[in-house]
């Protein structure tokens, strides 16, 4: 890991440190083997914000993302029709449990991106940091969206 990737990771994990374990609608928290970061997020939890995601933006702060929140468990696939920057996204299960990352999705590409099965959460984050950060498939998700099945759950 370079300097600049590590010092990108030391600042995650220190923001995410400082926060515990209260939850916020707008933040999400991953933790894991690697360590723990916090993204600020946009929470996209009907069908037309989920359609339209991050499209037509050409760039998004280090630290942001959005989150596909879906009512159930369910097979997902993604493409980045009309997604200017390259993303990665992080699939999650009904706990919160990172079953997949999928690394520098390519901007504007229409070529599905299958997340896999029983699949309730998305979080799309800059392309790139997943890999920098280390988030790998069984890192634990927090956000009040994740409900009592919640491998990592919130304090309120």
């Amino acid at each position: 890991m370079g300097n600049r990737s590590l010092g990108l990771a030391l600042a995650f994990t220190i923001a995410a440190g400082q926060a515990g374990a209260a939850c916020r609608d707008d933040r999400v928290s991953l933790r894991g083997d690697w360590g723990s970061a916090q993204f600020s997020v946009e929470v996209a939890d009907d069908g037309q914000e989920r359609a339209k995601g991050l499209m037509h933006r050409s760039e998004m702060p280090k630290s942001a993302g959005m989150l596909f929140v879906y009512d159930t468990p369910r097979s997902v696939a993604f493409w980045m029709r009309n997604t200017l920057i390259p993303l990665d996204m992080i699939f999650a299960d009904a706990s919160g449990v990172v079953q997949k990352v999928h690394s520098n999705a390519v901007p504007l590409d229409e070529t599905a991106i299958p997340g896999g099965d029983n699949i309730q959460y998305v979080l799309e984050i800059n392309g790139g940091l997943a890999d920098a950060m280390g988030i790998t498939a069984g890192s634990q998700m927090q956000h009040p969206a994740v409900g009592a099945a919640a491998a990592w759950r919130c304090d309120r």
